[in-house]
C-alpha cells in the first residue's frame, strides 16, 4: 500500500513503499521500474463506474511531529476516460496536436503532471472530444504522468501524485541528460523534445489544501507578462520554484533570457472539486483568446469581466528542515498576515516569522515533509 506523506511538492510518495523512500534512491537504479509500464489508463481500475463522491480515510499525523492529522478529502470528480487520446499523433504517448494550417504559435496544454490532479485531465478530455481546433498555430493537448494516473484510487486520492519521484522537479538539463532512471524521469525524457517545441505552455494543476487559485509565472519577465495577460485567476505570483528540483515552467527554454517561449502554471483550486474544473476551463479559454487561437467555443466559458491582476512576488520560500515543521494555525492559501515578524510556524527549534508587513501566504502545506516547500511568503506589487 502506498504511504501517505503530505507536502506541497509530494502528497504521496508513490505507489510502493520502496519507491516512496526518496527520489534519490529510486534514481540510483539504472533501469526503470516495471511499475511504469503502460496499463489501462482509459478507465483506471474501473473508476468511471464508481460513485462521484468518495471520502478518503483518516490518516493520523506522524508521531511526535506536531503536524495535524490528514483530514477527510471528498472526491467529487470522476477520472476521465482518456483512452481515445493515449496513442496521440505526436510520437509521444498521451500527446495530441491539432493544427490550424495557419501561421501562429505552438501552444502546449499539459494535464496530469501529477497523477491525482484530475481537473486538468477532465478539461483536456472535454476539449478534445468537442473537437477544439485553433484558428491559428498549433495546439497540443498532453497527459503527462500516465503511470501515476492509472493508479488513482478515490479511496486513497493522495497516494498517486507520482510513482517514484515528482515529474515536476526534473526539468534541468543536468538531470535529463544524466545516467539515472526512474519512471518519471523516463517520461520527462519522452516529453522533452515536444516540450521544447512549445512557444507557450500552460501547466494545469490543482491543490490539496484550501487556497485561493493563482497563476505561478516563474521568475522570467515573459512568464509574468503571460500570466497578467491571461488574467484568470487574477492572482499572479512571481516565484523561483523549489529547492528540490526545477518545475516544467522553470525549464530553460521558458526562462532563458535570450529565448522567446513562455510558461505558466495554474493552480486552479482544490483537488477533486467541480469548481476547479470550471476555473481551469476559464484559464484555458482566456489564454487561447489572448493568443488569437479561438474566438468562442461551446465548451469554454465566455470572457470574464476584465479585472486588474493582483501581482505578488515571493520574498522567501520556506523549506521544511525537520519532520516536526508545524504552522501555529491552519492557514489558508491566500491569507495575508498584516504585521512583520508575526510567528506563523515552527520548524523544530526554529521560528518562522513573516519578513514584512502584508505578507501573502502562498499555498501553505499543512503537513510538509523535510526538504520540501512548506510555504512561500510574498509581497504584493501594486494594488491587492
Amino acid at each position: 500500500m502506498a504511504r501517505t506523506d503530505m507536502s506541497e511538492s509530494a502528497e504521496g510518495r508513490g505507489w510502493s513503499e520502496a519507491a516512496g523512500r526518496s527520489s534519490a534512491s529510486a534514481g540510483n537504479r539504472q533501469t526503470a521500474s516495471p511499475a511504469c509500464a503502460p496499463g489501462s489508463a482509459g478507465d483506471p481500475a474501473g473508476l468511471a463506474r464508481r460513485v462521484e463522491t468518495v471520502t478518503s480515510p483518516d490518516d493520523p499525523s506522524p508521531p511526535g511531529t506536531g503536524q495535524p492529522s490528514l483530514p477527510h478529502f471528498d472526491v467529487h470528480l470522476v477520472p476521465p476516460d482518456i483512452g481515445p487520446w493515449l496513442a496521440g499523433n505526436t510520437g509521444v504517448r498521451g500527446f495530441t496536436t491539432r493544427a490550424s494550417g495557419r501561421e501562429g504559435p505552438h501552444v502546449g496544454l499539459i494535464a496530469l503532471t501529477h497523477g491525482n490532479e484530475l481537473a486538468g485531465a477532465i478539461v483536456l478530455d472535454r476539449l478534445l472530444r468537442a473537437g477544439l481546433r485553433p484558428l491559428r498555430g498549433r495546439l497540443t493537448f498532453g497527459f503527462a504522468n500516465l503511470a501515476a494516473f492509472e493508479r488513482f484510487d478515490p479511496r486513497q486520492p493522495t497516494a498517486s501524485r507520482f510513482v517514484e519521484e515528482d515529474l515536476n522537479r526534473l526539468w534541468e538539463a543536468a538531470v535529463l541528460d544524466g545516467p539515472r532512471r526512474s519512471c518519471e524521469l523516463d517520461r520527462a525524457r519522452e516529453m522533452r523534445g515536444l516540450v521544447e517545441s512549445f512557444d507557450v505552455l500552460l501547466d494545469l494543476h490543482s491543490m490539496l489544501w484550501s487556497s485561493d487559485p493563482l497563476l505561478l509565472s516563474g521568475g522570467s519577465v515573459r512568464g509574468r507578462e503571460l500570466a497578467i495577460a491571461i488574467g484568470v485567476p487574477d492572482l499572479v505570483v512571481v516565484d523561483h520554484g523549489h529547492v528540490s528540483g526545477r518545475r516544467l515552467i522553470d525549464y530553460a527554454p521558458f526562462v532563458d533570457p535570450a529565448g522567446t517561449a513562455a510558461a505558466n502554471l495554474v493552480e486552479a483550486g482544490q483537488h477533486w472539486e467541480a469548481a476547479t474544473v470550471d476555473l481551469t476551463l476559464g484559464c484555458v479559454g482566456s489564454l487561447l483568446r489572448h493568443l488569437g487561437m479561438i474566438e468562442s467555443h461551446p465548451e469554454l466559458p465566455p470572457p470574464a469581466p476584465p479585472a486588474p491582476p493582483r501581482l505578488a512576488e515571493v520574498t522567501l520560500a520556506v523549506t521544511a528542515t525537520t519532520p516536526g515543521f508545524a504552522f501555529v494555525e491552519p492557514f489558508r492559501g491566500g491569507a495575508v498576515v498584516a504585521q512583520q515578524n508575526t510567528l506563523i510556524a515552527r520548524d523544530g527549534a526554529t521560528e518562522i516569522r513573516t519578513p514584512h508587513d502584508d505578507c501573502l501566504l502562498v499555498m501553505p502545506s499543512l503537513r510538509p515533509s523535510r526538504g520540501h516547500t512548506a510555504v512561500r511568503l510574498a509581497r504584493f506589487v501594486g494594488p491587492r
